[in-house]
């Protein structure tokens, strides 16, 4: 690898190789470029093993770095769900990383710009090394004017460029140990002033506010307090301590697991004395328990020979039980008998006063429907005379109605015909007066040759003489063209016009 070496140039080859048959892009909200941003990223991240893959301790760190660039608060429970879903593993590899980002953990209601201007955000910080950026006021060492830069500040430098394109590179400013960096007053107009002390020079920057300032400050310094310790990436060795943590944290969990496995074993030898230890308090449980039995034994039999007396006692009294039971049932039963017999008797004299009842109502709803039927009939006779008066009323209306349609079409066809000959006579008029236009035009232009040989001819001779206005009444041509007609001709077409015009105005 040589000094020139572009390792974003080697990323954009690699990621153009290997990213079409792995990405799904309709199911993305990130674009393409913000997927290799996130491929870069994961490279930077991810173990150094093959194959590459990324614990879930540097997706939370790169997560929470994507919260911070939106403004957004971290979300514990979120991630621990994710976590959770994903059980059966403790790491992600590179596609199911862009799919966490670009599908899953961000929702399709965010804008996707916002999210591709903070992934562009962690990708300058950790890729590009670039601890801050953004717009400042520079005073120049030769005129000693003030000029607008885009500042990037790096592990080891402060570049600044003509706008935030980084296109057209103005200068470094190199910080090493010796750089200081402190808060001027407010000079010369210019407010929120701080100036770099550098072995060979001094810059003058002005920040926008004095919360931009502090915090260029404060950045500075920090870069300039990790060269004075010798570090040159912070967030590689960053990266190294969380990495050596993890290790640490891992051996420590296999001396847990080992020390587990030694007290188990050492349990297991005790659980096996307790094992023989029970066995023997049972081997002597057991001489107790038949023991036990055999004096159990005796004493049984005595109590069964007594138990056998009291049940032949009790039998014989039971059978008496019986005998008096039978007797007093036997009387219950024909007691109940008698009871049966007189229920029946009083049911059946109901049933006959319910019959001779029900006869009465019969009789009664039968003279009912009778007198029904007939007011049925009347009423209905008397509708049907409703209806038949009805109908002919309906057919006189329609009859009627028909009429007044047939005067309606015959008026509205009179009404169209006397329409279309005014249309005929308006184009006629149109006609007529389009030729006398286009005659006027001729009789001008014939009189305008006319005036002018009459000059010519009186300028050769020298007989000009003046010009006696003519008579100024109205001048009306006839017979002039295929279209004129007489005095008598036009009256006639007038009468005809006006007649045609009443005879409309009547048909409305």
């Amino acid at each position: 690898v040589q000094e020139d070496f572009d390792v974003l140039e080697f990323y954009r080859m690699c990621w153009t190789l290997c990213y079409r048959k792995n990405i799904h892009h309709q199911r993305l909200i990130i674009s393409d470029n913000d997927a290799f941003k996130v491929w870069c990223i994961f490279n930077f991240l991810s173990e150094d093993k093959y194959p590459l893959v990324i614990v879930f301790e540097e997706v939370e760190y790169f997560l929470r770095k994507l919260m911070e660039a939106m403004g957004m608060g971290w979300c514990e429970e979120r991630f621990t769900d994710y976590r959770t879903k994903q059980s059966t593993k403790s790491w992600l590899n590179v596609w199911e990383l862009i799919e966490l980002v670009g599908v899953t953990y961000f929702s399709k209601d965010i804008d996707r710009q916002i999210l591709s201007m903070c992934i562009n955000e962690v990708f300058s910080e950790l890729i590009l090394n670039i601890l801050k950026q953004g717009y400042m006021m520079k005073k120049g060492h030769k005129r000693k004017n003030w000029t607008e830069r885009w500042f990037v500040l790096r592990p080891t430098s402060l570049s600044y460029y003509v706008c935030e394109d980084l296109t057209e590179k103005k200068g470094d400013i190199v910080l090493d140990q010796s750089c200081c960096v402190e808060s001027l007053l407010d000079k010369d107009g210019k407010k929120c002033l701080f100036i770099i002390k550098c072995i060979d020079k001094s810059f003058e920057i002005s920040a926008s506010d004095k919360k931009k300032k502090q915090e260029w400050i404060q950045a500075i310094q920090m870069c300039i307090q990790l060269l004075r310790l010798g570090l040159l990436s912070p967030h590689r060795d960053a990266l190294l301590r969380r990495r050596e943590l993890r290790q640490k944290q891992q051996l420590e969990q296999e001396d847990l697991a080992e020390r587990m496995k030694n007290l188990q074993a050492a349990n297991e030898a005790k659980q096996r004395q307790l094992e023989d230890m029970r066995m023997k308090m049972e081997e002597a449980t057991a001489k107790a328990a038949l023991e036990e039995l055999r004096r159990k034994k005796k004493q049984s039999d005595l109590q069964d020979r007594y138990r056998l007396d009291l049940e032949r006692e009790k039998m014989v009294r039971q059978e008496m039980e019986e005998q008096m039971a039978q007797k007093s049932s036997e009387l219950e039963q024909y007691l109940q008998r008698v009871r049966e017999l007189e229920d029946m008797y009083h049911r059946l004299e109901d049933a006959l006063e319910d019959e001779r009842q029900a006869k009465q109502d019969e009789e009664a709803m039968r003279k009912l429907q009778a007198r029904l039927l007939e007011e049925e009939a009347a009423k209905r006779a008397e509708l049907e005379q409703i209806y038949l008066k009805q109908q002919r009323e309906l057919s006189q209306t329609e009859a009627e109605k028909e009429e007044l349609i047939a005067e309606q079409l015959a008026k509205e066809r009179e009404l169209q015909a006397a329409s279309q000959q005014l249309d005929r006579l308006e184009k006629e008029r149109q006609g007529a007066l389009e030729q006398y236009q286009e005659v006027s035009k001729k009789l001008e232009r014939a009189a305008n040759k006319t005036k002018t040989w009459k000059d010519k001819v009186a300028k050769h001779e020298g007989l000009v003489r003046l010009i006696q206005p003519g008579h100024k009444g109205p001048q009306r041509i006839t017979n002039w063209g295929l279209a004129s007609f007489t005095d008598i001709e036009l009256e006639q077409r007038k009468k005809t016009w006006q007649e045609k015009k009443n005879q409309g105005a009547q048909a409305q």
